[in-house]
């Protein structure tokens, strides 16, 4: 039985990327494979981020083969190596906010005990969720297309963009305009965080 770990990566290195297994050396020091999802919501526990990426790529080849259907003209616009990278990596900035701690909380009968939960801390390199994705992608000297780059930076859709910003707004539409790769993975994350991940 393949470890949601070893599908990660079988699937990465399907891409042919060069310099792919160097990534994943640096996700594993990062302790992108023992890191939750979120802290109270998704996937909250240790391994979660990996899971909810396999997830969200998971949903995106869904989409992409039902947007196809219709639409088969936008094949080129979408291709799966394209969808791996950008599903399977949009959350990489997850991986160094997250820590475990031990805190006091009053249990059903009103006794108190130790229980251990995720905090979270945005000091390292503060700016931004997807725009740190990237980032640190690229700082691991990886290569993305501009598609990859809009799709993880814009992820969050327009929950990611600052209402009092012209500009941001701007660039969000223009994104879109873009590549269709964008709203696809956007979708596909929101269909495994709110839907396939709901209650688990």
């Amino acid at each position: 039985m393949e470890t949601p770990k070893e599908r990660f990566c079988a699937l990465l290195r399907s891409t042919g990327r060069e310099d792919i297994d160097y990534v994943i050396e640096d996700l594993e020091a990062m302790g992108f494979f023992t890191a939750p999802a979120s802290v109270r919501n998704h996937f909250n526990y240790a391994g979660g981020l990996v899971e909810h990426s396999l997830g969200v790529y998971d949903a995106a080849m869904m989409l992409r083969e039902g947007v196809l259907a219709r639409r088969p003209d936008l094949e080129k616009k979408l291709p799966v190596e394209s969808v791996i990278i950008a599903s399977l990596l949009h959350d990489v900035c997850k991986a160094n906010i997250y820590r475990l701690v031990t805190r006091k909380r009053k249990n059903e009968i009103g006794t108190w005990e130790d229980i251990e939960e995720y905090e979270v801390n945005y000091a390292e390199l503060p700016i931004g969720h997807g725009e740190k994705s990237v980032v640190m992608l690229l700082r691991m000297g990886f290569y993305l297309e501009d598609d990859e780059i809009l799709a993880i930076r814009w992820h969050m859709g327009p929950w990611a963009v600052d209402t009092g910003s012209i500009e941001q707004d701007r660039s969000y539409r223009q994104a879109i305009a873009n590549t269709p790769l964008l709203p696809l993975i956007h979708t596909a994350d929101t269909v495994s965080s709110q839907i396939l991940e709901r209650n688990a």
